[in-house]
């Protein structure tokens, strides 16, 4: 946190496995989360890691894989706006719909969404039921997108009452799950990685996870390479209206 919006923190230090360019405060944040991880290996436990920063570390098993990404919204940590996160999923194979558990910190609030497969999802420590559809269709839109993607869109933007951009994949989805956006939308090409979280806390609340064509991501291999679009919502009768604006 003390490196947050400050020139430290943003000196880049060298490219991150996911091709991103690393800076410092990526690298304390991952060195945090590497060492807490380590110590359970010590401790006997046998699995992966696949770090946005560093990419593979091998404790003694292929799976389970243990997908960290230490601050995801890092664009925002670096200016100081406080909206960043750090996500950690757990998978039992190689795809999204192997994900078993996985938690999304806020930063910034150091409120936290935990979920397991089966288990439902919580919002510091409580159970999360969706917020319910407003009778106006989408209410509250979430993007993540460049300027030049926001206008493949359009629709969705015509359609909605208000849009939000936080900057923050993880966050995001976890406010989807929560039913406080009704839709979100990421036009970009998006790493599936980034996703994984979301797509089972999305999943565990009854809701709907697709890219904009409408196929579902949990084939999506869950690597640092692999992205695509994506459309989510915690309500499915939303996300089949936002696909039908979009594909129309």
């Amino acid at each position: 946190m003390p490196l947050l919006g400050t020139e430290r923190g943003a000196e880049e230090v060298g490219l991150g496995a996911g091709g991103d360019r690393t800076v410092v405060l990526d690298r304390v944040a991952e060195a945090v989360v590497l060492d807490g991880l380590a110590a359970l290996a010590a401790r006997g436990e046998r699995f992966s890691v696949l770090s946005e920063e560093v990419g593979w570390v091998d404790h003694g098993a292929p799976q389970p894989l243990v997908l960290v990404d230490p601050v995801d919204g890092s664009l925002n940590a670096k200016q100081g706006v406080p909206a960043a996160a750090v996500m950690l999923s757990l998978l039992r194979g190689p795809r999204l719909g192997d994900a078993t558990a996985a938690q999304v910190l806020n930063l910034a609030t150091g409120e936290s969404w935990q979920v397991r497969r089966g288990g439902g999802l919580t919002h510091d420590g409580r159970p999360v039921r969706p917020l319910p559809a407003g009778p106006g269709g989408i209410e509250l839109l979430g993007l993540e997108s460049t300027p030049q993607s926001v206008l493949s869109v359009e629709p969705l933007l015509r359609s909605c009452a208000k849009i939000r951009l936080l900057g923050t994949m993880a966050i995001s989805l976890a406010h989807t799950a929560s039913g406080g956006l009704s839709v979100f939308c990421s036009p970009i090409q998006a790493r599936a990685f980034d996703m994984s979280a979301g797509v089972l806390m999305l999943a565990e609340v009854g809701g709907v996870t697709t890219d904009l064509e409408g196929r579902p991501t949990a084939e999506l291999v869950a690597d640092l390479g692999v992205r695509s679009t994506l459309l989510a919502s915690a309500h499915p009768g939303l996300h089949r209206l936002a696909l039908d604006l979009l594909q129309s």
